[in-house]
């Protein structure tokens, strides 16, 4: 009879340290995605980056990229981003007095 209340704050105890640590893990990964560089330019010498196969990494995390910096050797993930267009305007639009790409 006396324990009733025991177990029941026991429980809201581990309810609360585990939503904590979920908390703090999902914190964690949202600051490590959000340090990860975008696009396929290196973060320490700013040199183009080549793509590496790493069967591990790229099977777990398909929606990022390996890569290597041969400049300075720099390697690691990058957030995988779509390729920029231009915009359509651009493509068809008359710039500096020259014709429209369309009339060419």
């Amino acid at each position: 009879m006396g324990y009733d209340g025991w177990v029941q704050d026991a429980l809201i105890f581990l309810a609360v340290i585990g939503g904590l640590v979920v908390l703090r893990i999902v914190a964690a990964t949202w600051v490590f995605l959000w340090l990860l560089p975008d696009g396929t330019r290196c973060p320490h010498c700013d040199d183009e980056t080549l793509h590496v196969a790493h069967r591990g990494w790229n099977t777990l995390l398909p929606w990022f990229r390996t890569g290597w910096c041969p400049g300075c050797g720099w390697e690691g993930l990058h957030r995988r981003t779509a390729p920029r267009q231009a915009p359509a305007a651009a493509k068809t639009a008359s710039q500096s007095g020259q014709l429209p790409l369309s009339s060419k």
